[in-house]
């Protein structure tokens, strides 16, 4: 989960047609990177997706999901490897980035159900992602309806000057870290934990109308 600029701090919720509940997906990603300047030729590209899937009204994160993507213009640094754990015979059985946003959209509703990171670097990543593999964004638009900052949500409720990592955040709230740091499935799902700190705080941002009731 790299680090980049933190600004938007509004939500909304989606009403899931089959269980009548307001869901939300806390997402983290993680990218191919190296320990200095990246070799002629190679991006960062998205490796791993965690996605946890979060009821907000109730308190509770629903479920926990991860898909591996393939990258198809880098390769898993051992820099990247000691970071996420992830090595290239692994994401090598992942999925396309194409076929990471289908899934994306059609099994958690992505284009319609508001979603939340740590930060803003998941949402450029996806965006310049989507772009450069001529992919369509799997999210809503527009982005400040769908998308919402928890690092920046969670910096103003707290009162804190500077903008933590999540591992600091969970350390502040008094939550444990479950799992591994760097793994988007267990940083998801250690954010979705965070949201909730928020929304028991009455800090979680206000519900919007959704695009169901439009």
């Amino acid at each position: 989960m790299p680090h980049d600029t933190d600004t938007d701090t509004h939500t909304n919720t989606h009403t899931d047609a089959a269980t009548g509940t307001a869901l939300l997906n806390v997402i983290d990603v993680e990218a191919t990177c190296w320990d200095g300047q990246p070799p002629p030729g190679s991006v960062n590209e998205i490796i791993e997706i965690g996605l946890t899937v979060v009821d907000v009204a109730a308190r509770r994160r629903v479920s926990r999901h991860r898909i591996l993507v393939r990258p198809g213009r880098s390769r898993v640094s051992a820099f990247c490897t000691e970071l996420t754990g992830l090595t290239q015979a692994e994401v090598d059985r992942g999925v396309s980035f194409a076929e990471a946003c289908r899934i994306l959209a059609d099994e958690h509703d992505a284009a319609l159900r508001p979603w939340a990171s740590w930060g803003d670097y998941d949402r450029h990543q996806f965006a310049r992602q989507s772009q450069a593999d001529g992919v369509a964004y799997p999210f809503g638009y527009p982005t400040e309806r769908t998308h919402t900052n928890a690092k920046a949500v969670f910096t103003t409720a707290y009162g804190l000057r500077r903008k933590p990592g999540m591992s600091q955040a969970l350390r502040i709230a008094g939550l444990p870290l479950e799992g591994r740091h760097h793994s988007g499935e267990d940083d998801a799902w250690n954010i979705a934990a965070l949201v909730l700190d928020l929304a028991t705080r009455d800090a979680w941002p206000a519900t919007a109308v959704t695009r169901d009731a439009e």
